[in-house]
């Protein structure tokens, strides 16, 4: 798989939040906004500092792709949701969101057009960029989310709402590509549950134009505590209150909920949770042979636990990716952690990333050993 300038076998990165410095946390964090400051201000010193220290814990790991660890805000809620919606024009105030996998958030309500109000991800893109000569990704909440937790008094259809939100962070991707990013994630971790009518038109508009910055869309199955929500059995209807106890149906596989719908959107990369709450069935993978990738479309997957204190082996980690062959050939395979590590501590985190990094050396090795050459 060619990954800047090189061609990489399985290539691997981390996804999501990274635990931020502490120092960053306890001031920074909660004042950053997104929007440039000086070049000799302390915040824009501070961003670059914290910056410059998650790449070094990715760099000292061998990963091929550095990423910018989202350090926007001082826990996930404040990336997920209210950093992006504030500076979409919210007011940051509503009722607790619907969730079951996020009930612990608001909503925020939007009282006027969406609009870009000053950059989201540009000053990361650029701190990044400066901190490394390797090849980058910067990651942003996908439209869905973003969408679904409105308390909308303004569009008169979700629609609306989720195409006006997209044209709006569409302006930050084209600002993001022009700094350099190889890579420019969207995390659309509601997918697994349902499809809204508007996802593939949303994240389509949400991606257009951008042709030289690789697309991935991250689907997981959300909630940073750790528990997955439940699912609609086969016989429920939009609306209808679930008694979990009298559940019916099959459980469906994690892949299932998500594959062949997300071929639908303009990506380069699939990327999807695989080892972590819903390793049941290796997240359902056997739906790829049915559907089989686009042409256009490589796939990633988590081989790292995020939810788990215990650290991976290199064994362990290489056990998953050969079991990843058998589904995924390996020049279009790469590998990730599950989903953002920011509920470790940064010890442990930096076990996990050289555990990922060790275990895909080890496959590298038995391919080449096995005469299999990079694409």
């Amino acid at each position: 798989m060619k990954i800047g300038n090189q061609e990489i076998l399985i290539p691997t990165s981390m996804v999501g939040n990274y635990p931020n410095p502490r120092w960053w946390d306890a001031t920074f964090a909660r004042a950053f906004t997104g929007d440039q400051q000086p070049p000799d201000s302390m915040s824009q010193e501070a961003l670059e500092d914290a910056m410059a220290a998650m790449v070094a814990d990715q760099e000292a790991a061998g990963l091929d792709i550095i990423s910018d660890g989202r350090l926007q805000g001082d826990n996930y809620a404040d990336q997920a949701l209210y950093y992006y919606l504030k500076r979409l024009g919210y007011d940051m105030q509503g009722g607790h969101l619907g969730f079951a996998i996020y009930s612990r958030l608001h909503s925020a309500t939007l009282a006027q057009p969406v609009k870009r109000h000053g950059a989201m991800m540009v000053q990361q893109a650029k701190a990044l960029r400066r901190a490394t000569k390797k090849p980058i990704k910067v990651q942003y909440t996908g439209v869905q989310a973003l969408a679904q937790s409105t308390n909308d008094l303004y569009y008169k259809s979700s629609y609306e709402r989720a195409m006006a939100l997209a044209a709006a962070i569409n302006e930050d991707l084209k600002e993001v590509e022009a700094v350099g990013a190889d890579f420019i994630q969207l995390d659309e971790f509601t997918w697994p549950y349902f499809f809204e009518d508007y996802a593939i038109e949303a994240f389509n508009r949400c991606v257009e134009g951008i042709d030289k910055a690789k697309i991935i869309v991250h689907v997981c199955w959300g909630n940073w505590g750790g528990t997955p929500a439940y699912l609609p059995d086969e016989e429920s209807k939009a609306g209808d209150v679930i008694d979990v106890t009298q559940r019916k149906g099959s459980y469906p596989a994690a892949t299932s909920t998500v594959i062949p719908k997300a071929y639908e959107t303009k990506i380069s990369v699939l990327n999807l949770e695989s080892c972590g709450r819903r390793s049941d069935d290796l997240s359902g993978l056997e739906v790829i042979r049915q559907h089989p990738l686009p042409p256009n479309v490589d796939f990633w997957a988590g081989v790292i636990d995020v939810k788990s204190t215990i650290t991976e082996t290199a064994e362990e980690v290489a056990a998953r990716i050969r079991k990843l062959l058998e589904y995924v050939p390996a020049e279009r395979l790469g590998v990730t952690t599950d989903c953002g590590l920011t509920m470790l501590q940064r010890y442990i985190t930096k076990g996990k990333l050289h555990a990922l990094v060790a275990g895909t050396q080890l496959v590298r090795k038995e391919l080449e050993a096995a005469g299999k050459k990079m694409a």
